[in-house]
């Protein structure tokens, strides 16, 4: 009867620490994971309130617009993309260029045509190349050059537009991250809902390598 009784009574403290033990450890456990998800909640904010801060560094779209339209190249200096600037200034100066070959061979036709049908000579001499030249052909080209040159004033319209929608566009997609070096990571992890119970949370975001 000892013996029984000896070993009931270390089956019996057995039992009742290893209970208490887990007990300890569950509530170990639940601590723990409470203080992980408060720091990953702070973290979670930080990095939210990082991300705001650098959106606010970009430039608004529309003062850059302004920018473009006041002096064009201004917003693409603002994009901090200013190897655009003699891409712009070349077009302007290539259109300018050859709208003032147009109108100078529109005035040299202009002339010639008008000393053919009067007298009064109002725009010039005409210039020697087009001396004796049929009167309907130098009718003909000098529309077509005028036609041209009001054509290359469009032209250089569009040209000053799109120096202005090159920088509107650009600030608005520049606080988007289009590399091409980006990978994906999804995180598994605990988390409270908001009665208070345990649940599971899952992230996905991307992210540069």
């Amino acid at each position: 009867m000892k013996w029984v009784s000896f070993c009931l009574f270390l089956l019996a403290n057995l039992f009742f620490s290893d209970g208490f033990a887990q007990h300890t450890i569950l509530h170990n456990d639940f601590s723990l994971l409470e203080n992980r998800l408060e720091q990953s909640y702070f973290l979670e904010f930080e990095q939210q309130d990082t991300t705001q801060t650098t959106r606010i560094e970009y430039p608004s779209p529309k003062s850059v617009l302004y920018k473009s339209l006041i002096i064009p190249g201004w917003g693409q200096v603002v994009n901090r993309q200013i190897w655009k600037v003699p891409i712009i200034y070349g077009m302007f100066a290539g259109v300018g260029v050859y709208t003032f070959y147009l109108n100078d061979q529109y005035k040299d036709y202009r002339a010639a045509y008008y000393n053919e049908t009067h007298d009064d000579m109002q725009f010039g001499p005409t210039p020697e190349r087009l001396v004796g030249v049929n009167v309907n052909q130098l009718q003909s080209t000098r529309n077509s050059y005028r036609n041209q040159r009001d054509f290359m004033f469009v032209v250089m319209g569009l040209a000053y537009g799109l120096n202005a929608l090159d920088a509107y566009i650009f600030a608005h997609m520049r606080s988007f991250d289009v590399s091409d070096d980006l990978s994906a990571k999804t995180i598994i992890q605990p988390t409270l809902i908001a009665e208070g119970r345990p649940g599971v949370r899952v992230t996905f975001s991307l992210n540069k390598k």
